[in-house]
């Protein structure tokens, strides 16, 4: 596990990262890093908007030393911020050069990509034995995520980590007490709900065709933008972010929000896949971007002693779920990173989550934001019965970096983000197709419509991608 702390290449990069940790730490406060010897060398996989954000977090841990940078529009202002501060990195546009030709120089990666661009990369990151870091959701198809799975199994020293934050903070260690002291116990609905006006809330949503084409930036490489799913021409509502909106790119606001809304009740709840999984409302369904709202219904079978379990999922800006009495007011974690458009937009009901089990019923916001029990009268009445919390012993980047060093488990590795992804993978295509799917958890199949079955695995990738579908 520790074989990097000896490897000759660090000797030899020492002098230049020490360049960059100079400027990285005008740039970002006075970061105290941790001796030589007890760094990871990183690389990064897409340096801009969100990605660079991730970047600044793990160096900001003290813990690593940015080695190689790879993006693949390098002459973008949103790639700018990270390049001046590790100028001494080295740069690539193409992933596969940066494994190929400074795969010896690094130990770990970290995937700031749009989602369908996750599995390429870390499929090769974790064949060279590289640890992974990559943001939610894992990858765009349920069959995708799979092969991850199965690769990081198969590949047993590697750490990895999905970038769903909240996942190592007050909440994950709130859910896991309570629910080990029996607080939370009896679970059969949850409303988990993302009201915020999304990118596309402003499109017409009786669209006919993709955009037109427009002119490719001259620093942008399309043809490796798109890897996989090659054949689109090139247009702004693609790029920066805009690929969230879209059914080939993206996976909207379940795959965007629902592994910070629902990761603790989905792994402390032992919820693994859903039997059923319905489109119960769709406003403004087209066959190209995701609707102006959704509700979407997730039915979970009976767990060893835990009762069955739906989840209602709505998002849209009207679209709240029902408010039981005593509700009170919905707060907003202030540890949710701004949009790369601004500022975040306010919305009727912060996003969260309503939980309802047997006698008690909770309250709770996204990422790390803590459950209440409500009404306040019932609150108070449990207040001596709850148990204590522990502290987070590191954030998500922190237990990412001592994770690949051997001094904590990842919180969110594969095989507990894998299934989560997946999840939402289903809803996607239920939004996608507006309908009803009974699932096979065993099998994995969708057994009552063959075309959304097919989409588990989607379209066949472009030609020169298939090497990355080997496990």
């Amino acid at each position: 596990m520790n074989h990097y702390l000896s490897r000759r290449s660090f000797i030899s990069r020492t002098a230049m990262a020490g360049g960059a940790m100079l400027l990285s730490n005008s740039v970002l406060g006075n970061v105290k890093l941790a001796s030589a010897n007890e760094r990871v060398n990183l690389a990064c996989v897409g340096i801009g908007n969100r990605a660079a954000e991730i970047i600044k977090e793990l160096y900001k841990t003290g813990l690593c030393n940015v080695v190689a940078v790879c993006d693949v529009d390098m002459g973008a202002k949103q790639t700018q911020e990270i390049l001046k501060m590790f100028p001494n990195a080295r740069k690539f546009q193409d992933f596969r050069r940066l494994f190929d030709e400074a795969g010896s120089e690094f130990d770990a990666v970290s995937i700031g990509t749009p989602d369908f661009a996750h599995f390429a990369v870390t499929m090769l990151a974790i064949d060279q034995g590289k640890h992974v870091y990559v943001e939610k959701p894992m990858a765009q198809t349920f069959n995708e995520v799979e092969l991850m799975m199965l690769k990081a199994k198969k590949h047993g020293n590697v750490v990895t980590q999905m970038g769903n934050q909240g996942h190592s903070e007050a909440n994950y260690f709130q859910f896991k007490a309570w629910k080990e002291a029996g607080i939370i116990k009896d679970v059969t609905r949850i409303d988990a709900h993302m009201n915020m006006p999304r990118r596309w809330h402003g499109w017409d949503p009786n669209i006919k065709r993709f955009p037109m084409p427009e002119t490719i930036p001259s620093t942008l490489d399309w043809e490796i933008w798109q890897m996989q799913t090659w054949g689109h021409d090139y247009n702004k509502d693609f790029v920066n972010g805009q690929w969230r909106c879209w059914f080939d790119f993206g996976m909207g606001a379940l795959g965007d929000w629902g592994a910070h809304i629902l990761d603790t009740a989905h792994e402390f709840l032992a919820l693994g896949l859903p039997t059923r999984v319905e489109a119960v409302s769709l406003d403004g369904h087209n066959s190209f971007f995701f609707p102006m709202s959704s509700t979407l219904k997730f039915s979970f079978p009976k767990r060893k002693n835990m009762p069955k379990l739906d989840i209602n999922w709505y998002d849209g800006i009207d679209n709240l779920p029902p408010i039981p009495e005593g509700y009170g007011v919905s707060g907003l974690d202030p540890n949710i990173p701004p949009p790369s458009t601004g500022a975040i937009e306010p919305a009727k009901l912060n996003p969260g989550k309503i939980i309802y089990g047997k006698d008690l019923t909770f309250k709770g916001g996204s990422h790390g934001s803590t459950l209440s029990i409500i009404p306040e009268g019932k609150a108070q009445e449990m207040e001596r019965r709850l148990p204590e919390v522990p502290a987070s012993p590191s954030n998500h980047f922190a237990n990412f970096l001592k994770a690949c060093k051997g001094d904590e488990k990842s919180r969110s590795p594969f095989d507990i983000a894998g299934p989560l992804s997946q999840v939402f993978c289903l809803g996607v295509i239920a939004q996608r197709l507006n309908t009803k799917m009974d699932f096979d958890p065993v099998r994995k199949e969708i057994t009552n419509d063959k075309f959304a079955n097919a989409l588990l695995i989607g379209p066949p990738p472009a030609k020169g991608w298939e090497q990355f579908y080997k496990v």
